[in-house]
């Protein structure tokens, strides 16, 4: 048996800026002094002419790209989610979501992956910031071939866009072949009859695995990919929902205003369902490997499946 291929989304995240500068020479990349690991090194090698380091200081760089979008160019900016969504929060708000200006953000080290790093840098917050923002899209690719592929998405998109990208190499779940990527439009991986999860982000491996692990004691689980949160795949998540009776959301992020809330939101509303949201519970977590993080809050695939089992006694 073959080996799984894994890649980080931050890699595929560089790759895709570098295809994207080739193509279009009106994509501008903007970093915080952190262009070896956001990976936009790899455009600022291609294109230093169209590479711009604003240094240490996050919320000027969305400020300039914000008046770089007014000139008709496509910034993408780049640094850390904690950074991105924290510590620039205002000026995403007013200088780019305000105005709705065609800026997309590119957060990496996202989630509690970022493993070392410790809590401090462990976002488990930009969802939901990002979700408040009106006209904001929010976007959390599961592997590679997605992440390539929404990076793409944003540049074609106009208007703000929110992309979140994780440091650990992750599965390749998707066949680039037969791939099709759409913003506002959810997948549906695995067909079932007895439950729905909805995942996003590294969690949909996770969910694919617990799915496997819920048919072995006879749980036929419907397994859904939300990569774009904001807008959310409604009309998907209600037929789901509606054939299966019992929805659990899966997420590397906080249970309160992520993929979650954002599930809650809709069926509270059209098809109230019984839903189990599994997370990062109201807590800080610590600084550890990212796998053993992962299993140590039950959002790798025997946790998920863990989890519910549980619910569903």
């Amino acid at each position: 048996m073959s080996e799984v291929k894994k890649i980080a989304t931050r890699e595929s995240y560089g790759n895709a800026l570098k295809e994207l500068g080739a193509e279009n020479p009106n994509v501008i990349v903007l970093d915080a002094d952190l262009a070896g690991a956001t990976k936009t090194g790899v455009f600022k090698k291609a294109f230093p002419d169209r590479f711009f380091d604003c240094g240490i200081a996050e919320s000027n760089m969305m400020a300039i790209a914000a008046g770089i979008a007014t000139t008709g160019k496509i910034p993408f900016c780049s640094t850390f989610a904690m950074f991105a969504a924290g510590r620039a929060y205002e000026q995403v708000r007013n200088a780019v979501g305000y105005p709705h200006l065609n800026v997309k953000i590119g957060a990496t080290h996202a989630g509690i992956s970022v493993g070392e790093d410790g809590a401090t840098h462990q976002c488990n917050e930009d969802i939901a910031l990002m979700r408040t923002i009106p006209g904001m899209v929010v976007i959390c690719p599961a592997d590679d071939v997605e992440a390539r592929a929404a990076v793409k998405a944003a540049a074609e998109y106009e208007g703000p866009v929110y992309l979140r990208f994780g440091r650990l190499a992750v599965p390749v779940i998707n066949d680039e072949a037969t791939y099709k990527f759409e913003i506002g439009k959810g997948i549906t991986l695995r067909e079932g009859t007895d439950l729905t999860i909805v995942a996003t982000g590294l969690c949909v491996n996770s969910a694919l695995e617990a799915a496997e692990k819920l048919a072995a004691i006879g749980v036929s689980a419907e397994v859904i990919n939300i990569h774009t949160i904001k807008p959310l795949d409604e009309e998907l998540v209600l037929a789901s929902a509606k054939k299966t009776g019992k929805v659990v959301t899966v997420e590397e992020h906080s249970v309160i205003g992520g993929l979650g809330s954002a599930v809650c939101d809709v069926l509270s509303e059209k098809l109230p369902t019984p839903v189990k949201k599994i997370g990062v519970y109201d807590t800080y977590c610590e600084s550890g490997p990212a796998v053993k993080l992962l299993e140590k809050y039950k959002l790798d695939g025997n946790g998920v499946y863990e989890q519910i089992k549980d619910w569903m006694k």
